[in-house]
């Protein structure tokens, strides 16, 4: 985001409840996320479904499975790459809320969202091997509230950076027109009309020459 230019002057007078936002949200995140986990993994066998609502069976179900993958039951065999990318994203969220300047509140939300998100599947991938996956909408693969909570941040985060493009759009445009541009042209471009001194033809002297002789 580029609001506002982060310096050392703003970074060093952010408020620390500021910065804590980010680590609110995503322990707000992980508490749900492996208190959900927790219930699954105590009440169903694993590879069981359950249907809380028969009438909507076909479009949600309660599946326990587990994934070794990424969000949503991706790249299954790439468990140990992923550890290491949630750690290193993780890394660099918390680096990068310190550097942000006063405000941008729903920024460090968006920011908590998908730090609390790697988190809680970096926390399976630690003690089980593998992610907890049990929400299970109709075709879509079975995932958890740490996969939803890394798109809520990343939609967020792709929100906020479309209406920052449009303010810095609309802030250029109107920064051009406030600046004097001459007359303009049907093409587009201008032109200077200001007062021109033409070199004399030599008419106007010949003609006061034979009204003088006339006069004479």
């Amino acid at each position: 985001m580029t609001q506002t230019k982060p310096d050392s002057h703003n970074r060093s007078s952010v408020p620390a409840l500021q910065h804590l936002l980010l680590f609110l949200v995503a322990l707000v995140v992980i508490v749900l996320d492996q208190a959900s986990k927790y219930l699954i993994e105590a009440r169903m066998p694993l590879n069981t479904t359950y249907a809380p609502i028969p009438a909507l069976e076909a479009i949600f179900r309660i599946t326990h499975v587990s994934n070794t993958g990424a969000a949503f039951g991706l790249f299954a065999q790439g468990g140990v790459l992923f550890m290491l990318v949630a750690a290193v994203v993780s890394v660099v969220i918390i680096l990068y809320n310190f550097s942000l300047p006063r405000g941008f509140f729903l920024l460090r939300a968006a920011l908590g969202l998908q730090l609390g998100g790697a988190l809680g599947n970096l926390i399976d991938r630690i003690r089980l091997g593998h992610v907890t996956d049990f929400l299970d909408f109709g075709p879509w693969p079975v995932f958890n509230l740490a996969d939803t909570s890394i798109v809520a941040g990343v939609v967020i985060l792709g929100v906020l950076m479309l209406l920052e493009q449009r303010r810095e759009a609309a802030a250029a445009a109107a920064n051009q027109d406030s600046q004097p541009s001459g007359n303009k042209l049907p093409g587009g471009g201008s032109a200077d009309f200001s007062p021109v001194v033409l070199p004399s033809s030599g008419f106007e002297e010949i003609h006061e020459g034979e009204s003088r002789s006339q006069h004479g």
